[in-house]
């Protein structure tokens, strides 16, 4: 295995990491942002009120994602056991 295999496969694994986390951290991000307006616009500064609706939106959005991301999680380990062999052989 050369370090240009190893970085490809590195690479690779960024990209399904950051593809598979996007909708969980987007909808928080999202969440978050919209109740920080709102809680700037009435001056409410409840703890609770910023955690419980992310924490329900982050649900929903594993709800409606997870699997897609179990899909694409199984689907890059197959790849990489795939090509495991080649990569092996090579020396």
């Amino acid at each position: 295995m050369s370090d240009a295999d190893v970085t490809q496969i590195a690479l690779q694994t960024m990209v399904v990491a950051a593809k598979v986390a996007a909708p969980i951290l987007l909808t928080a991000l999202a969440v978050g942002f919209l109740i920080s307006l709102f809680q700037a616009a009435t001056q409410i500064q409840e703890a609770t009120l910023s955690f419980v609706p992310k924490m329900i939106a982050v649900a929903i959005a594993l709800l409606i994602t997870g699997n897609w991301v179990l899909s694409s999680l199984a689907d890059f380990t197959h790849h990489l056991f795939d090509q495991l062999p080649r990569l092996l052989d090579r020396t």
